[in-house]
């Protein structure tokens, strides 16, 4: 281990690595139920079944960048890209869930080809600061929004679109329907006040304590259990054998066949052409975005960044973690899963003195561990892990700080960055309207020229995503 991961070089015990290790994934468990209670949404693929799926790929993708990269990093499957994969892609554009495994596996395959030719970084260049900012805050108000619908906080209404549920109990409210909400208000309250006391892995207990909670003030209502416990099974087994049946190699068996798209009114071949396109590409800009974001976040909060030719400091191996992220999308979309992505969470690991791959690799054998756990995670309450996509929304806000709102043609792509992916319930969106909005800025301010050639290439796919497919 010394040789290989050089800890004593790195400045790092083995202990301190397995510690690390521990911390990150404590740290970010929480997708193992999280992912798939969000997946179970679309009425194909079992809960057991991508809980598999993702602690595989979270497997294989940790491995890859702690052996090809050397970090102290993990890889899941990622906060908001999977949301962007059930709630826009699925349910918004109409594909099937084998269809969106494609996007995925593209995503995947787009991303090692730019990373192994050095696009990457025109592809990077061609995003305005000003949209390339704002869109993790975008993403985060977009899962907080779905926490509060998947915790019944907020509901359809025919007059307004959204509003908020009735906690009356002298009105239309029961106990029943009161109690999942308080469980996921008290939960969000619990995960930020352990955060502030810098508990390790706040999100997880914030869960794991929601659950208890549900359960607990389960007994007051009757018919809970027998209600709650209807179609559950507590073998390990019968979600190995959903993964096999329901999602392992869908995106091959199933991912091609767009018939069902097809069939539906306004969809046609050009328009299929135009939304492949144009979604596998927000895949790929959300995720690289995210992954280097993550990167040069994590390790220079370890102070191990490193300086460049140029003398800027940058992270360490860049290059073959990005290229284990690309490998781990490609392996997420086999196993049948949304893309995966390095975790801002890893930050806790190096926080706890992580240097080198090896706390990765105890981290990944920490997620194979956890593949057979799949009957505890079923019991996670839709109340209980809510609470962890509000609070990872609110983390994920910091980022609108750091704009100019101020400058109106900063403030207006940033704007719309931000709130169209919530109002719309589709990431591409909001990332189209803050690159649209920005170039006809630009256009209209006689600045046409300051353009670049790849910046107009992408604002016209996704002008031509609302044309030609919306």
């Amino acid at each position: 281990m010394e040789k290989y991961f050089k800890v004593r070089e790195n400045g790092s015990t083995v202990r301190t690595e397995i510690i690390a290790g521990l911390t990150t994934f404590m740290a970010m468990s929480y997708i193992l139920m999280v992912n798939p209670g969000m997946f179970s949404d679309l009425g194909v693929v079992s809960f057991g079944a991508i809980y598999i799926a993702t602690a595989i790929s979270a497997v294989i993708g940790t491995l890859l960048i702690g052996l090809l990269a050397n970090l102290p990093l993990a890889q899941a499957s990622g906060m908001g890209l999977n949301a962007f994969f059930v709630y826009t892609v699925c349910f918004g554009l109409g594909f099937s869930y084998a269809n969106a495994l494609l996007f995925v596996l593209a995503d995947g395959i787009l991303f090692i080809i730019l990373t192994a030719t050095g696009l990457r970084k025109v592809i990077f260049d061609a995003i305005p600061n000003r949209v390339r900012k704002i869109i993790p805050a975008g993403i985060g108000l977009f899962i907080a929004f779905l926490g509060f619908q998947d915790s019944g906080i907020v509901i359809k209404d025919s007059s307004t679109g959204v509003a908020l549920a009735s906690f009356n109990l002298l009105g239309s409210a029961t106990w029943a329907s009161i109690m999942p909400m308080l469980v996921t208000i008290g939960s969000v309250i619990a995960i930020a006040v352990m955060s502030k006391k810098k508990v390790k892995g706040a999100i997880l207990w914030g869960i794991l304590g929601g659950t208890v909670a549900y359960y607990l003030l389960g007994l007051t209502i009757p018919g809970f259990y027998t209600d709650f416990w209807a179609g559950k099974t507590m073998s390990p087994l019968a979600a190995f054998k959903d993964f096999g049946d329901q999602a392992f190699f869908k995106v091959f068996t199933e991912g091609f066949n767009f018939d069902s798209y097809l069939a539906a009114e306004g969809h046609s071949v050009s328009g299929l052409i135009i939304a492949f396109i144009t979604t596998a590409l927000a895949f790929c800009m959300v995720d690289m975005f995210d992954t280097m974001g993550t990167l040069y976040g994590a390790c220079r909060g370890g102070d191990m960044l490193v300086p460049n030719e140029k003398g800027e400091l940058e992270v360490p191996n860049m290059n073959k973690a990005m290229l284990a992220d690309a490998i781990a999308t490609c392996t997420g979309a086999l196993c049948g899963t949304s893309t995966v992505t390095t975790y801002v969470e890893s930050s806790a690991g190096v926080g706890a003195g992580g240097r080198t791959g090896l706390a990765a690799i105890v981290t990944a054998i920490l997620f194979f561990i956890a593949t057979f756990l799949s009957p505890i995670a079923s019991l996670i309450p839709a109340a209980a892990y809510a609470a962890a996509l509000i609070y990872v929304g609110i983390l994920m806000m910091g980022c609108v700080k750091d704009l100019q709102w101020e400058n109106p043609s900063v403030a207006l792509p940033s704007f719309l960055t931000l709130v169209m992916m919530a109002f719309t319930y589709n990431i591409s969106y909001g990332i189209a309207f803050g690159l649209i909005s920005h170039v006809l800025i630009r256009v209209f301010r006689g600045q046409a020229k300051t353009i670049s050639v790849a910046t107009w290439i992408i604002t016209i796919l996704f002008a031509a995503m609302f044309f030609l497919t919306h």
